[in-house]
């Protein structure tokens, strides 16, 4: 069924770019902002009546078809409604001009819309993705790809694993990108990252999708460094309506949904309510997953003055994953796996998926996790000039993955289905599955207990915040923007053991020896404490609470009057860390001290607008951030309570230079930036073992001063030769690059000073932090590449508009100069040695096509839509994801995952 689904798309697309197009009535225009003249970029112009609709350019320029003596009505939030009748005859009619009126309350909106960049306006490099574009685009990719055709942008499925994916802007990670929804921050607390398989669902209900590269202008306390990403969902500018739809794919996926709004009543409620359900096998072998996701939005005008909204969405899910260290070597994917496959791909194959006793289906990596997002946003239009927007936010996170443990290292390591890039055999069937059973044979026939026994990763937080922005203007030509950034988080952070495997007890020995008795009385028992029986439910490894309060305040003053617009904005915040470790610390020693870094940034841009189709801008930056609460501000945030001496704040400078052409048929944007990144603090470590492979502790080296420069040049573009084409592209090259001689020193698991450590002597401490037997090393990182994102990445694609309900789309993705992630082996740490990094592994350059098509029709007195995705095309093989090597080359680097081959996806769509 999968290849004659897989056919008749290939046949239904290849029908419909040989239509004709239809005849029809094509109507022209631009929106502006009746106050400012400024283009309305991304307003929805839709047939009255009907789901046919576009949106406008970054000009404020659309085309639409419509039948003749039809209606088209104009939304745009913070507008009002506007409704033109087509009354003029002929094949096109231009609209010319069209103005729409400011909505008193919904301006009041700034917590939203103060961080979204205007085009010819905003002195940034930006790219908007609306609604229309994410529901043809993203069929069964994750959310983070519906970006790939943006400059600067590097996303993959890493794993494979439902919701694994991964983002990278400009050559930075996702830690040091800053993911807002509706303005509110969303980066862990801790660590700074995003797990987007928490917001899965959010593409069913986003309004606008808005990346600003470099330093943007989003107006929060703690910018970021790489770039921005405002994720805004749908509120009381929703239509009334809604829709149901069902969609299948490849490898068993499936998906439904519904959606319902009131719009707007006159006595000022609006509610929008979305729910849906996705399964299905995964891609990757053993990858099963369920998820569901829910959203509503709650609206209240109460007059023209205030406006209360109350939005909560969630995503649970669980799914099962291929383990971040199940990546091969390519020679470990050509023979290894390819043997197990049995003629399906070999980058399939997932090392850790296995069957248990009694046929039972088992994967070392499992995740569980739901993290409801609740916020409460009041707008207050003040008067004319004045307005404030405060947002009271809460996020509560429950869930888990899975973390295998052992007696030993070995016995630790053994869950997972590779070592290096090399594949595991001390479990496995001649089929190529991981033998779990055998684990259990292991497990009863010891004398000690479970050998291996397998954990729950529990991470659960509380997280509360407030972000309150004032916006007022003075005269005519100046806007202030001036508000305060308040977060608070918890963090609950313990492993409990959930399956014993056959075993009547487990000993967590490895772990609690390492508990000292000066911290926690009960370690002086000695081999009591050491050695005490475990049963599922009691605490392994870990058990803390991460802290993290945060304070900033920050203002902008833009400047704009005719050609030219300004702004000049600042902020400083104080962000605090401190720890409560309840296995490492008795009671009187659990809590930390607190440590704070005090952070700050100002920037500052210019746009001019030449002409009205000429414009360039610039910005420039400097921004001094807070170390992470994990690999910065304490030297192992997992097991010990010890803050890191050489801690400072992460400095960075940015400068970019910009250029824009807007016209009716053509535009385009090109930038140029330089982006100077010092003193990172980065952690590396390896596990001490003695000559008996029997763990003994984990020696870090904790790096400071690293610091990198990333540059490049970024090029975009939409042509519109004809009314029923439009020609997308973009092309992106980076020269990113560390640029520094760092020097760390070495500590213990409990953050103790490491003198040397063998498989003999085992590790001996030194005298006292930085002394002079305390062991450290320099890292010279001179013009080494970064790794993990594509340095060269390119897009060309087209739409046509066939007719007026049939739309057929071609997007081409190419990346090069991928560069595998640098990293440590155990031959490279040493004490008092100097490492000079090479520069990592070139990944083989890789290009994909995908297909997607749409047909709108009636059943009954409502609108259907038929739509459905054929990525990768060609089934091109590439490689996404890599480590580097000892020698820098591709027979030794490891840890590499491939992209996935063709997948398809058919959706049916009914709106109501």
């Amino acid at each position: 069924m999968k290849k004659h689904l897989i056919h008749f798309l290939l046949v239904a697309v290849l029908s419909i770019c040989s239509a004709a197009a239809f005849a029809q009535t094509t109507v022209k225009g631009q929106l502006v902002d009746s106050e400012t003249g400024e283009p309305l970029v991304g307003a929805a112009v839709m047939v009255e009546g009907t789901s046919q609709g576009t949106v406008t350019d970054i000009d404020g320029y659309f085309k639409q078809g419509v039948a003749q003596g039809g209606t088209l009505v104009f939304k745009y939030v913070g507008f009002k409604d506007l409704k033109k009748k087509i009354t003029q005859k002929g094949a096109s009619v231009d609209l010319g001009v069209i103005k729409m009126d400011p909505d008193a309350v919904m301006l009041a909106d700034v917590t939203i819309t103060s961080s979204v960049a205007v085009a010819r306006k905003t002195p940034v490099a930006v790219s908007t993705v609306d609604p229309v574009y994410i529901e043809e685009k993203l069929g069964t990719q994750e959310f983070p790809e519906i970006l790939k055709s943006t400059p600067g942008v590097y996303a993959t499925k890493q794993g494979g694993g439902y919701g694994d994916s991964k983002l990278n802007m400009r050559g930075f990670k996702t830690e040091n990108i800053a993911v807002m929804i509706n303005g509110v921050p969303m980066n862990d607390m801790e660590w700074g990252g995003v797990y987007w398989s928490n917001w899965a669902g959010l593409s069913d209900v986003t309004r606008s999708m808005q990346t600003q590269r470099g330093l943007g202008a989003s107006k929060v306390s703690a910018p970021s460094v790489g770039g921005s990403l405002n994720i805004i969902t749908r509120s009381a500018d929703a239509k009334k309506g809604g829709s149901v739809s069902y969609g299948i794919g490849n490898d068993g996926y499936n998906k439904i949904a519904f959606t319902v709004s009131t719009g707007l009543s006159d006595k000022g409620w609006a509610l929008t309510l979305l729910g849906a359900k996705t399964w299905g096998d995964g891609y990757i072998q053993g990858t099963d997953f369920e998820a569901y996701n829910w959203f509503v939005n709650i609206t209240k005008r109460f007059n023209d003055n205030h406006q209360l909204s109350f939005t909560a969405f969630a995503a649970p899910q669980w799914h099962n994953q291929r383990n971040s260290k199940d990546g091969l070597t390519i020679e470990g994917w050509q023979t290894v796996a390819n043997k197990y496959m049995n003629g399906d791909k070999a980058y399939k194959y997932n090392p850790s998926y296995g069957f248990g006793r009694n046929g039972q289906r088992k994967v070392s990596a499992h995740n569980v996790y739901n993290k409801p997002q609740l916020s409460l946003n009041h707008l207050w239009q003040i008067n004319q000039k004045s307005s404030l927007s405060t947002a009271l936010y809460a996020s509560i996170g429950r869930g888990y993955g899975y973390a295998g443990q052992g007696l030993t290292s070995a016995d630790r390591n053994n869950w997972y289905g590779s070592s290096y890039g090399t594949l595991n055999t001390t479990f496995r069937k001649d089929d190529g599955t991981f033998a779990y059973d055998e684990i259990y044979d292991l497990n009863e026939t010891s004398e000690n207990g479970s050998i291996m026994a397998m954990s729950k990763s529990k991470n659960y937080h509380n997280w509360y915040g407030l972000l309150s922005t004032y916006t007022t203007k003075f005269g005519e030509n100046f806007d202030f923007y001036g508000g305060v950034d308040f977060r608070y988080y918890k963090g609950v952070h313990t492993n409990e053991l959930v399956d014993l495997y056959g075993g009547e007890y487990y000993i967590d020995s490895s772990s609690r020896a390492n508990v000292l008795p000066a911290y926690n009385k009960a370690a002086a028992a000695g081999d009591a404490f050491v050695n005490q029986k475990l049963k599922v439910g009691d605490v392994v490894y870990r058990d803390y609470d991460g802290f993290t309060m945060s304070e900033g305040v920050f203002g902008q003053l833009e400047y704009n009057q005719d050609k030219l617009s300004a702004f000049a904005s600042g902020a400083v915040s104080n962000t605090t860390y401190w720890r409560y470790d309840r296995f490492y610390y008795d009671a009187e020693h659990a809590k930390s001290k607190k440590v704070s870094f005090i952070g700050w940034n100002i920037k500052g841009g210019l746009n001019y607008n030449i002409t009205e189709n000429h414009n360039v801008f610039g910005n420039i930056g400097y921004i001094s951030r807070a170390p992470f609460f994990s690999q910065g501000a304490f030297l192992n945030s997992t097991t010990s309570n010890a803050t890191n001496p050489d801690a400072v704040n992460e400095k960075i400078f940015s400068a970019e230079l910009g250029y824009g052409f807007r016209s009716r048929f053509l535009t385009a944007n090109l930038n140029v930036y330089h982006t100077k990144w010092m003193d990172k603090t980065m952690s590396k470590g390896i596990e001490v073992v003695d000559d008996n492979k029997v763990f003994i502790d984990r020696v870090s080296l904790n790096l400071s001063g690293v610091a990198a420069i990333h540059q490049g040049i970024e090029l975009d573009f939409v042509a519109k030769p004809l009314h029923w084409l439009d020609i997308t592209g973009m092309f992106s090259i980076g020269n990113w690059r560390w640029d520094s001689t760092a020097k760390g020193y070495f500590y213990d698991s409990t953050s103790q000073p490491v003198a040397s450590w063998s498989g003999k002597t085992g590790i001996v401490h030194a005298s006292g932090i930085q002394a002079e037997d305390h062991a450290s090393m320099t890292v010279i990182l001179d013009k080494t590449k970064v790794g993990d994102s594509a340095q060269t990445t390119a897009a060309l694609g087209a739409d046509v508009k066939v007719s007026k309900d049939f739309k057929v789309g071609a997007n081409c993705n190419f990346f090069g100069r991928l560069y595998a992630d640098w990293t440590f082996s155990a031959s490279d740490i040493l004490p008092n040695a100097t490492k000079v990094y090479e520069t990592p592994w070139r990944v083989p350059s890789a290009w994909t096509l995908d297909l997607d098509a749409r047909y709108t029709f009636n059943i009954g007195n409502v609108k259907a839509t038929l739509s459905g995705n054929i990525y990768n095309v060609l089934d091109q093989e590439y490689i996404t994801d890599a480590l580097d090597g000892a020698n820098h080359d591709w027979k030794t680097a490891y840890g590499i995952f491939y992209g996935f081959g063709r997948t398809f996806n058919v959706r049916l769509k009914v709106n109501f």
